[in-house]
């Protein structure tokens, strides 16, 4: 199974997603990574990402999710998946991918990332996020959980609502 863990900015998606490989014992790959440079001085600068910015970040996570797939490895691949269209490119033709969605209100968002230091993305773009943002239905392959607890309690959520075994025994 590939698990990419979406949500805007600030969810929670990458801390949750690492936590939830490790326990998994999967690998684990921030979305982050894959954008090419240009595109993380953009968001520095306080520049929203346009479609066509997003579409080779897009298929590089999807080549990362082919490569675990085809090895028969499991993984968790944290990306923000804001639109459906995103989320399609991701997980059509890929049967063995689920995509879990850490849904979060605006300002419950705007002050977890008020407190982020050291990331390239900037609080004032989280407006962008939200206007883009296309919050996915709950489906045979996405799950959408509510963003308001601790990184284990989600992670925990999580791994019962895919019915899969936690390698850590928790």
């Amino acid at each position: 199974m590939i698990v990419v863990m979406a949500g805007v900015s600030g969810s929670g998606k990458s801390t949750v997603g690492a936590l939830l490989a490790g326990r998994l014992g999967w690998a684990f790959a921030d979305g982050d990574s894959f954008h090419p440079a240009a595109s993380v001085a953009k968001m520095a600068a306080g520049i929203p990402l346009t479609d066509d910015d997003r579409r080779p970040w897009l298929g590089a996570i999807g080549a990362w999710m082919d490569e675990r797939d085809a090895a028969g490895d499991s993984g968790v691949v944290a990306c923000s998946a804001l639109k459906r269209a995103y989320r399609d490119v991701l997980l059509d033709g890929r049967p063995a991918a689920r995509l879990v969605f850490l849904d979060i209100g605006h300002d419950a968002d705007m002050t977890r990332l008020a407190a982020r230091h050291g990331h390239f993305f900037p609080a004032r773009l989280l407006a962008t996020q939200f206007d883009d943002l296309e919050v996915p239905r709950a489906a045979a392959n996405i799950l959408v959980v509510p963003a308001d607890g601790t990184p284990e309690e989600l992670v925990a959520t999580i791994i019962r609502r895919l019915n899969v075994a936690d390698a850590a025994g928790g």
